[in-house]
C-alpha cells in the first residue's frame, strides 16, 4: 500500500484529508512541524508528501513551505510533492512548481481534483519503479540527451532539460499529457519524444493538426467520414482514431476543436468508442492521446468555447515548453545546428542570442534556411539575418561598459 505523508499545523486539515485518502486506499502518515515531518522522509518509505507553506501562527509569507520543499528536495529528489496553498501564498507555490514541486492545490481543495492529482503522481512513481525493465524490453534511451537528439530535439538550458526529464518520465505510463507553449517553441517534437520512449514506440503515431483544418472538416478528420456524410464526401474516409488504434494520436492546436467535435472526443477518452459521420456503427478503439496548444484554454473555457471536463481529461500530465527567449543560449546552439558547416561572426552570434525570437524555434529556423538560400558562401554576418541594428547597438553597450 502507498504510504503518504501529510504535513500541516491544522489538526481540522489533517483529519479531513486522512480521511478521504484513507477511503480511496491509501496509507496515511501525519506531522504538524517540519522537522517531525523530516524525520519521518528519512526512516520510513514515503511515496508522496502533502505539505502546507505555513506552521506558525499568523504566519502567511509561506517561506517555511518553501524550506520545508528544499528540505525534502535534498532527502529525496525525486520524491513528488504536492502544496496546499491559500490565496496569499499562491506566487511562492507556483515558484516551487518550476522549481520541481509535482503540483499545488488552493485552499479549500476539491475532493476529485486532488485524488486525480495524487493517483496520477502515484501512477507515474510506479512507472518510474518499472522503467529499467522498459527500457530493456524496448530499446529505451538511458540518456535524456541522447533520447532528445533521437528525435531532433537540440537544447543545453536547464529549463528545457526539465521539459525533457518530465517528457522521458511521463512516457513511460499511457496517461494522456497536454502540452502548452507558444507557437513555434518545440510543442510537437516534445510529443514525439514522448512516443519514442514510450512502450508504443513500435505502434502507430498519428499526428493531426486542428489549427490547419476547416472546422467542418476536423471531425471527419478525427473520426472518419462515409460517403455522403457531407458535400465533399465521395468515398469513405478513415479517421485518424481508427488510424492510431493501438497507438499515440498527437492533436495540434487542440484549441481549435469545435464543441460537436469535444463532445465526441471526450465520448472517446470515456469510452474509446465513436462513429464514423454518416454512420450509425460504432467502432472501438484504444489510442494513447497527447495534445497541445498555444492557446490559453482557461479563457476558452470561461468564455464556454472548450469543454472543462475534456480539458481535464486531456490534461492529466501538463508539459509546459518555454519560449526560445527563455532559454538562454539554446537560440545560438540551434542557429549551429540549423546551419552546420557554417561560420558567425561575432555580431551575429551576439545578434542570434539577444533577439527575442517571437516566432520562436520556427522562426529561427526559417531564418537560417533563408539565409543558407540567399548567403551560400562565407561568414554570416548579423545583417544577413537581418538582425544588424540589434547586432550594433549590442557592440556599442559592449564598448560602453567595458
Amino acid at each position: 500500500m502507498m504510504k503518504i505523508l501529510i504535513v500541516d499545523d491544522n489538526v481540522a486539515v489533517l483529519e479531513a484529508l486522512s480521511l478521504l485518502l484513507e477511503i480511496h486506499g491509501y496509507q496515511i502518515v501525519t506531522a504538524t512541524s517540519p522537522k517531525e515531518a523530516l524525520q519521518i522522509v528519512n526512516y520510513q518509505s514515503i511515496s508522496l508528501v502533502i505539505q502546507d507553506m505555513n506552521f506558525s501562527a499568523d504566519t502567511t509569507s509561506g517561506d517555511e513551505g518553501r524550506d520545508l520543499f528544499s528540505a525534502f528536495r535534498a532527502l529525496n529528489p525525486l520524491l513528488p510533492i504536492v502544496l496546499i496553498t491559500a490565496w496569499t501564498e499562491l506566487e511562492q507555490a507556483v515558484e516551487l512548481v518550476k522549481a520541481g514541486a509535482a503540483d499545488y492545490i488552493p485552499k479549500p481543495w476539491d475532493d476529485d481534483k486532488l485524488i486525480t492529482t495524487i493517483n496520477n503522481l502515484i501512477a507515474l512513481g510506479k512507472a518510474n519503479v518499472q522503467n529499467k525493465v522498459l527500457q530493456q524490453q524496448y530499446g529505451i534511451f538511458d540518456n535524456a540527451k541522447q533520447a532528445a537528439q533521437s528525435v531532433g530535439l537540440v537544447y543545453e538550458n536547464g529549463a528545457m532539460q526539465r521539459v525533457v526529464d518530465m517528457a522521458l518520465q511521463v512516457a513511460k505510463s499511457d496517461v494522456p499529457v497536454f502540452i502548452s507553449g507558444p507557437n513555434g517553441s518545440g510543442k510537437e517534437i516534445i510529443a514525439a519524444l514522448i512516443q519514442s520512449q514510450s512502450p508504443l514506440n513500435q505502434a502507430p503515431f498519428v499526428k493531426v493538426n486542428a489549427g490547419a483544418l476547416p472546422q467542418e472538416l476536423i471531425e471527419a478528420e478525427l473520426f472518419g467520414a462515409e460517403v455522403g456524410a457531407f458535400t465533399s464526401a465521395t468515398k469513405s474516409r478513415i479517421g485518424r482514431f481508427e488510424a492510431a488504434n493501438g497507438g499515440t494520436l498527437f492533436l495540434d492546436e487542440i484549441g481549435n476543436l469545435p464543441l460537436s467535435g469535444q463532445v465526441k472526443l471526450l465520448r472517446v477518452l470515456q469510452t474509446g468508442e465513436f462513429e464514423k459521420l454518416g454512420s450509425v456503427k460504432t467502432q472501438h478503439t484504444t489510442v494513447r492521446i497527447i495534445s497541445a496548444t498555444n492557446a490559453n484554454l482557461s479563457d476558452a473555457i470561461a468564455k464556454g468555447e472548450f469543454r472543462e471536463d475534456l480539458f481535464y481529461r486531456l490534461n492529466v500530465i501538463e508539459i509546459n515548453v518555454p519560449p526560445l527567449s527563455q532559454r538562454g543560449d539554446d537560440a545560438l546552439l540551434l542557429a549551429k545546428h540549423f546551419l552546420p558547416n557554417r561560420e558567425l561572426s561575432l555580431r551575429a552570434r551576439q545578434a542570434i542570442t539577444q533577439h527575442a525570437w517571437p516566432g520562436n524555434v520556427r522562426e529561427l529556423e526559417n531564418a537560417c534556411k533563408r539565409v543558407s538560400i540567399l548567403h551560400p558562401h562565407g561568414v554570416l554576418s548579423a545583417e544577413a539575418f537581418g538582425l544588424g541594428v540589434e547586432a550594433n547597438y549590442a557592440l556599442n553597450l559592449r564598448e560602453v561598459f567595458l
